[in-house]
């Protein structure tokens, strides 16, 4: 059953401005915004903190890797909905299915570099429950991202700690595209849409 109803089209159109630029990025609504929509400032507030965070600037690390980093932080939460989501927007940015599919177990894989695994160690420890960053994570951060970069990856995992909580917690309906993604590339790896099957209403 889904925990919360989804507004409609027609019931998100006063905030068709406010989602569009997250519609730009995925191609389609989340549902967990059709649900943030229930309170309106609620998803006006989300996206604005989005658009900062994702926002890619000259001193930002790549697109990609803010998405690998979304990823990593999922997995260690738990959250099926955002990992299949962080696995298809890694995808749109021009990383290839087998890559996304080693985040599980990026710490042996090639396909990674030790920046890129430093981020992903980082991201893991630090969405964690208790929260494991420690003080030696951020001395390797050091080593590859400057401080506007680690101050970037922080806001990453910070971001999707609540979305994380927020899908989990309400298990959120997965769309077509990212369980198409998920189902092709993740699956293999222990990955299923669980709780997230979108029901009847």
């Amino acid at each position: 059953m889904n925990r919360v109803r989804m507004l409609n089209d027609q019931e998100l159109e006063p905030y068709n401005e406010i989602i569009a630029p997250t519609k730009k990025r995925l191609g389609f609504v989340p549902n967990s915004q059709r649900i943030m929509a229930h309170k309106p400032e609620l998803v006006s507030a989300y996206n604005e903190l989005g658009k900062a965070v994702m926002l890619q600037t000259e001193q930002s690390i790549p697109g990609g890797l803010k998405y690998m980093i979304a990823n990593a932080s999922s997995l260690a939460a738990g959250c099926q909905y955002c990992q299949a989501h962080t696995g298809g927007a890694s995808n749109l940015r021009g990383l290839d299915g087998e890559k996304i599919a080693a985040i599980f177990e990026f710490e042996t894989s090639e396909l990674f570099s030790e920046a890129e695994k430093s981020a992903l160690r980082f991201a893991q420890s630090a969405s964690s429950v208790p929260n494991m960053a420690a003080d030696e994570d951020f001395e390797d951060l050091r080593k590859h991202f400057t401080e506007y970069q680690i101050v970037e990856i922080v806001s990453v995992v910070s971001m999707f700690g609540f979305l994380n909580r927020w899908n989990d917690t309400l298990a959120t309906p997965l769309e077509d595209e990212p369980i198409e993604f998920a189902e092709k590339h993740l699956a293999g790896n222990g990955w299923s849409a669980g709780k997230h099957v979108k029901t009847a209403e």
